[in-house]
């Protein structure tokens, strides 16, 4: 059977070339690879990406509404958002509890808004007390609708870093230069080496939060008490994120600019972006539209309703680095999109195509890979990204239930605005609810197949093994095999090729009883090496040549896609897109054995789970 890269035909189809021969053909993408002659060294294994390799090939595309089939995308899985949504509205397995009272999605690709839907309610609780949530009465319940306004809690951390971008564009602030320069009372108790990139991160040796809210009385005060913070680690040597980095860097902002960091915000992003409802300190006239987020009687204040959810931010008089804007799912799609673009959006230039470039690319190689981070973005985490990770898939998460995935690879953007907090966090953190629409995103970019019409495809088990089995008219002699391969998996760790989804060739001689696995040499363009049989990972989202030599006397050969839990991490149902493959052949001295595109042996594949599919 048969399936190739990203590309939905007969749209126009964008190709690049990437990290030595890496190519790229995405239909409505906003980055493709640069010309990989400039970039030796990166032949041997499977191609990658970073940040630097993208060229913004639609720097002035704007947002229009539209259908899945309008992007070149499937309709069924974008079609199945908003159930998922609507499962997170009540218990269910391992949750004893809602996940949130509501939500907001809205998805775009290539430009076009495929969906944007709401479920739930704004505001539902009046309160929680001795833990259980008290109800409003149900006619007091605020229905969510498209345009709600969301305390976008952490989110407002990549807002600042793109006002700190502008500062450094225009020569007033530089990444590599000590908080000191521009802060001097920050040098107290050993952070005179500080740099402000390290402030972005998250590199700082800073600890992850402290209570300035109930520790000291004024808002001066509590930024003093941040500039005499202690290091826990000596700078550059430790990932720890921390909501201090960010309240110090807007501190910055605000002493070079000489403006307010709402001020700074406003005339330099939300302002020329023209999105309207976004912002700190929303205003009173919009407080129906605001979501309700959490009982917060520990801060003198019970159902929190348009102001600042953050305990620090609210203390701050709630403009602060890290947490304090608000705003809508649209607006945010607007601010997704212009970094899909390359930092433009319409015509307005918000921050240059290089440092665009620098919002994508891994500035913390070398540490674990939960702390990947571009220019102060997260980086390929699965945790929230799920399929549409990749190494320079850039977005965030929000304390109050929000996240945005940005992949330049595709042109594609999921933003997510929930109150999870409603009525309380005790309900749990966990980002269980944000995985299931960006896998439906993910899985709704068609895959075409290598081949003719349709390849077979693994789908995305969940903690499950899946074959597709060739069964031979008789044993091989000197036999060989070959076919297309595409795969994304999780893997381990940054730039791991292992982990716990895993796919595998697997050979039998004694017609199935027994397995072993078929040493595998994979090519595709400039790239070439060999595995014992495994691959897992991120091979470039493109259709990889795959050959092995059979063992004689094989019987049976099978594609095995097994996902097992990771161990590593609190949640283990992470996903990537899976794994096709397309135009089997198998011979060996006597001439061909199996032809997968011949539709008698077509016939003959054995699928337990696999699927044949034409996206």
């Amino acid at each position: 059977m048969r399936c190739a890269s990203l590309l939905p035909m007969p749209a126009r189809v964008l190709t690049g070339v990437l990290a030595g021969a890496l190519t790229l053909g995405v239909v409505g993408a906003s980055a493709q690879a640069r010309n990989a002659d400039a970039l030796p060294g990166h032949d041997a294994g499977p191609p990658t990406v970073t940040g630097t390799d993208l060229v913004f090939t639609h720097p002035d595309r704007t947002l229009r509404d539209g259908t899945a089939e309008d992007a070149g995308l499937v309709p069924a899985y974008i079609d199945r958002m908003v159930p998922h949504l609507e499962t997170y509205l009540e218990p269910g397995p391992g949750r004893p509890n809602p996940s949130y009272a509501g939500a907001v999605v809205i998805a775009g690709h290539g430009g076009v808004v495929v969906e944007h839907a709401a479920v739930g309610h704004a505001m539902r609780y009046a309160g929680y007390e001795n833990g259980q949530p008290v109800e409003l009465p149900a006619a007091e319940w605020v229905a969510m609708r498209e345009d709600t306004i969301f305390d976008l809690a952490s989110i407002t951390k990549l807002f600042t870093v793109v006002a700190a971008i502008q500062q450094a564009e225009a020569g007033r602030i530089d990444f590599d230069a000590p908080v000191v320069q521009y802060i001097p009372e920050f040098g107290q108790n050993g952070k005179d080496a500080i740099t402000i990139g390290q402030l972005l991160s998250h590199t700082s040796g800073l600890r992850s939060w402290a209570p300035l809210y109930s520790q000291y009385p004024t808002p001066e005060e509590r930024i003093a008490a941040v500039y005499a913070e202690t290091p826990v680690n000596e700078p550059g040597t430790q990932h720890v994120y921390s909501d201090l980095n960010l309240i110090t860097l807007g501190k910055v902002i605000e002493t070079v600019s000489g403006k307010g960091l709402d001020e700074v915000v406003r005339d330099g992003i939300t302002g020329p972006l023209e999105m309207v409802d976004t912002g700190f300190n929303p205003p009173a006239a919009d407080l129906d539209r605001i979501a309700a987020t959490e009982d917060m009687p520990w801060t003198g204040r019970g159902v929190v309703r348009g102001e600042v959810h953050d305990e620090n931010a609210w203390s701050l008089n709630g403009v602060a680095g890290h947490a304090g804007i608000f705003s809508t799912a649209a607006d945010m799609a607007i601010f997704a999109q212009m970094l899909l673009n390359g930092g433009r959006y319409g015509s307005e230039r918000i921050i240059s195509e290089d440092s665009a470039r620098e919002i994508f690319t891994n500035e913390n190689m070398g540490f674990p890979a939960s702390a990947a981070r571009g220019r102060g973005f997260q980086l390929d985490q699965r945790f929230y990204m799920d399929a549409m990770s990749s190494p320079v898939t850039a977005g965030h998460t929000g304390f109050t239930g929000t996240s945005i995935v940005i992949d330049p690879l595709s042109g594609s953007f999921i933003v997510l605005l929930s109150n999870r907090v409603h009525p309380t966090r005790d309900w749990g953190s966990t980002s269980e609810y944000r995985r299931p629409v960006a896998r439906d995103l993910a899985r709704a970019i068609p895959v075409q197949p290598a081949v003719g019409a349709e390849a077979w495809y693994s789908g995305q088990p969940i903690l499950d093994t899946v074959t597709l089995t060739a069964p031979l008219d008789r044993p091989t002699v000197g036999g060989r095999v070959s076919f297309q391969l595409w795969y994304d998996t999780t893997t381990i760790g940054q730039g791991a090729t292992t982990g716990p989804d895993v796919g595998s060739l697997l050979a039998s001689t004694d017609r199935g009883a027994t397995w072993q696995a078929v040493p595998l040499d994979l090519r595709v363009d400039r790239h070439r090496w060999s595995t014992g049989g495994t691959f897992s990972g991120f091979s470039g989202r493109q259709w990889l040549a795959a050959d092995a030599q059979l063992p004689d006397g094989t019987t049976h050969v099978r594609w095995a896609y097994q996902t097992q839990p990771d161990t590593t991490l609190a949640e283990p149902d992470y996903h990537g897109r899976g794994i096709y493959v397309d135009g089997v052949r198998i011979t060996d001295r006597t001439g061909v054995l199996w032809n997968g595109e011949r539709p008698a042996d077509a016939e003959r594949f054995v699928a337990d789970g696999w699927t044949s599919s034409p996206n």
